[in-house]
């Protein structure tokens, strides 16, 4: 599967999944200096090969390009990673409000998330802010949320960055359903996922 393959399937899941709404979330990969990212308000659920924009890793602003550019470029110069996948995931946008990190109760997503850091910061949307402080917490961690607005995933490829994103979902799913049902065993929980 070629990388806009990649892009079109990865989209259309996020948007399926709830990830996402209709205009919302970017989608980008690293190959050498050269960052492909999604459109400007591009449909992640409905992409085409024309909503795919190819910039340079250093360069000005590109109006094309989804406004979080800043961000991705951030994010690749900061870490190793080929992949970025930015969403709107809502249970984990709820948490993120609540909460000063993101710690699954569950044991599949303990396995591929031990916790989730929140930047807590005023302006999150393209921000210099976010892109200068956000790149620091994927030091351990392949996935951070912007308090209130979204999560950032990264890895080798876009699905290992939308595996890292749907997680955090399902995650953030359980955490409010056992909060929801029985307060004292998510306390428990927290506390054992802490303690591991």
């Amino acid at each position: 599967m070629g990388l806009e393959e990649d892009f079109i399937k990865i989209g259309r899941e996020l948007f399926i999944r709830g990830l996402i709404a209709s205009h919302s979330g970017n989608l980008s990969v690293k190959r050498g200096n050269e960052i492909l990212i999604t459109r400007r308000g591009s449909m992640l659920g409905n992409l085409t090969k024309e909503d795919i924009v190819s910039v340079l890793l250093k360069a000005d602003k590109v109006e094309a390009a989804s406004r979080e550019l800043v961000v991705h470029r951030a994010i690749y110069q900061a870490t190793s990673a080929l992949a970025c996948v930015h969403a709107h995931p809502p249970y984990a946008i709820a948490l993120s409000l609540i909460e000063n990190e993101i710690i699954p109760i569950d044991e599949e997503g303990a396995f591929y998330l031990p916790r989730v850091p929140i930047l807590a910061i005023e302006d999150t949307i393209g921000s210099e802010v976010v892109a200068s402080q956000l790149a620091k917490l994927f030091n351990g961690n392949k996935i951070a949320m912007i308090k209130g607005h979204g999560s950032f995933a990264i890895g080798e490829t876009l699905e290992e960055a939308y595996l890292k994103t749907s997680s955090l979902e399902h995650s953030s799913q359980i955490i409010h359903l056992v909060k929801t049902v029985s307060p004292s065993l998510y306390h428990q929980r927290i506390l054992r996922m802490k303690n591991k």
